[in-house]
């Protein structure tokens, strides 16, 4: 007789949460905890991304920086998303989350100088539970899924966040991720920020289904959202997490978004995408939205949206400054730096000699 097949379990503390259409119902969002100020924290951190992308695209246009790809319009996945985790909890991001690692609490100008040549690795990834930025399309997702095995197997209750965009999930690195940790049943949350544009190739030809129904085939679940709901971003994420912090396994959350900008400073989205279709995502603008429903609960008033405005401008131009005055990495340290926690003997001979053999240039 065949195995038994392997169904997903009914009971989904992630789905309770959202109407079948992927909108969080009244009562959950009735029921997230957040007070006004926590309310009010989401916008401010929200503006506050958007304002440091912009100034990093303002950067590379003038020269400053030799790459950039902005993430405007998915600031509600960055900042709902990383809200809703644990300090502790680590996340294991694309070339795009930089908005996701200022909320950790990474310098934006440190984070600049990989964009600058200056650095191959800023910032240290134990201090901040942060992994570099991947910039191969996928291969940031095996590495988290097993860091998430490590926590298992150290008897952590920590939970991984691996977050990767729509053209990821057409990878073979993505796919043997997702089957290993639905075998394993893994502490980590997949989080696929589907901006509809894996470069110039929209979603309809990369993929004939759901992004979120593909999780069923791997054995757990998954749930396809508003991704420019930064509450709806929240609830989901952190239900996802507490069911992984539980040993259930984990949990495919697509939230649906669109990239407003190019995909990076070298692009032309003119040359492949409409204007029109522009003009209907900058209608559901997740910054927009949110300060109107706030103001709608009386929670933030015009002077408070000012002075968050003037508190992100003197921040980028600080993010400015700084990046401009710092120098690249010694050489040694840039090379050899955080590959070992208790570097061998061997390997710190070899770092000597290299230093030694600059020196006597």
């Amino acid at each position: 007789m065949a195995d038994a097949v392997r169904v997903v379990a009914a009971d989904d503390p992630v789905r309770d949460l959202f109407s079948p259409a992927g909108e969080l119902t009244a009562d959950a969002q009735a029921r997230l905890g957040l007070d006004a100020a926590a309310l009010r924290e989401l916008y401010r951190n929200m503006v506050l991304i958007r304002r440091a992308d912009q100034e990093a695209l303002n950067l590379q246009r003038q020269g400053e920086l030799g790459l950039w790809g902005q993430y405007l319009g998915q600031e509600a996945i960055h900042v709902g998303a990383v809200t809703a985790l644990r300090a502790e909890d680590w996340i294991f991001p694309s070339y795009r989350e930089f908005g996701m690692a200022m909320i950790r609490g990474v310098d934006p100008a440190d984070m600049l100088t990989l964009f600058r040549g200056l650095s191959h690795g800023p910032w240290d990834p134990r201090k901040f539970h942060f992994a570099p930025l991947a910039i191969p399309v996928a291969t940031q997702v095996p590495h988290a899924v097993g860091f998430a095995m490590g926590c298992r197997f150290k008897h952590t209750d920590e939970v991984v966040l691996s977050t990767f965009g729509d053209g990821a999930t057409s990878e073979g690195d993505w796919h043997e991720a997702m089957n290993f940790a639905g075998v394993f049943k893994a502490p980590v949350v997949f989080l696929c920020q589907n901006n509809y544009w894996a470069i110039s190739v929209p979603l309809s030809k990369q993929t004939a289904g759901s992004i979120a129904d593909r999780a069923q085939g791997y054995g757990f679940p998954g749930i396809r959202i508003d991704g420019n709901d930064v509450l709806g971003v929240y609830a989901a994420v952190r239900a996802a997490a507490t069911r992984a912090r539980s040993g259930e396994g984990p949990y495919l959350i697509e939230a649906v978004t669109y990239r407003m900008g190019a995909h990076t400073s070298s692009d032309d989205p003119i040359r492949y995408r409409l204007d029109s279709e522009l003009q209907a995502w900058n209608a559901k603008d997740p910054i927009t939205r949110y300060r109107a429903w706030l103001e709608q609960q009386g929670t933030i008033d015009a002077g408070l949206v000012a002075a968050i405005a003037d508190e992100a401008e003197s921040a980028a131009q600080a993010m400015r400054a700084r990046l401009l005055s710092l120098s690249p990495a010694p050489p040694g340290e840039a090379i050899y730096g955080r590959v070992y926690s208790n570097p061998p003997e061997s390997f710190i001979r070899e770092r000597g000699e290299f230093e030694a053999s600059l020196e006597s240039d």
